[in-house]
């Protein structure tokens, strides 16, 4: 009977609750990136853009306009003579071919071509020819003549009777073209000059040298 009574009192004795674990945590850190993958990613943009600036400057180079390029195809002496009565003066005709080339992509339309022709620096005259068109990367020939009747020789006319006498005079001449390129709204203005020396033996009247060049 005592017995019985002890038992019953002990089991009454324990915790109904069991005492909490302690506490766990978990600590979650981010995913450390990869240096080399990083690498590959910068150089993959890097080169992206140098290609994407360098394919924008070659398209700007390619594409920008730029002045035609003038040179002589063909220049011969048609008449040339000398008169001492009432004053010094001379005829001069030439007759020339010029070739206009376009480097452009687009097409150009010149308003004129201008030939002058000099002797000593001091201008004798001058001729102009019409307008017309130069297709895209193209190449158009022009021909122009120049007759020059009567014209007198004021300032250098002791160098001029030096050249008869030995048989040769110099001339110069400058071919300019001038016109526009239509570039989407907008016309551009163009511009080209080409110079030539050209030397004529008076005796038979015949161009002995010329030598052409570029003029800025």
């Amino acid at each position: 009977m005592t017995a019985a009574k002890h038992s019953k009192t002990s089991s009454s004795r324990q915790p109904l609750l069991r005492e909490p674990e302690p506490p766990q945590y978990v600590v979650v850190l981010p995913p450390y990136p990869n240096r080399h993958r990083y690498r590959q990613s910068l150089s993959f943009r890097l080169i992206c853009s140098a290609t994407a600036v360098l394919f924008l400057l070659a398209a700007a180079y390619l594409l920008w306009p730029s002045d035609p390029e003038l040179s002589i195809a063909r220049l011969s002496l048609d008449r040339l003579h000398f008169h001492a009565r009432p004053k010094i003066s001379l005829d001069v005709a030439l007759d020339l071919t010029i070739k206009v080339r376009n480097k452009d992509f687009y097409s150009i339309d010149y308003d004129s071509l201008l030939v002058g022709i000099a002797y000593k620096g001091e201008e004798l005259g001058f001729m102009t020819s019409d307008g017309g068109r130069i297709k895209a990367r193209g190449s158009s020939y022009v021909n122009a003549a120049l007759n020059l009747d009567g014209v007198e020789i004021l300032s250098d006319v002791i160098l001029l009777l030096e050249d008869l006498v030995r048989g040769e005079i110099t001339f110069d001449t400058v071919s300019e073209i001038s016109g526009k390129i239509g570039l989407f709204f907008f016309d551009i203005p163009i511009k080209a000059k080409v110079s030539c020396e050209v030397i004529v033996n008076t005796r038979n009247q015949t161009i002995t040298r010329q030598s052409c060049y570029p003029k800025v």
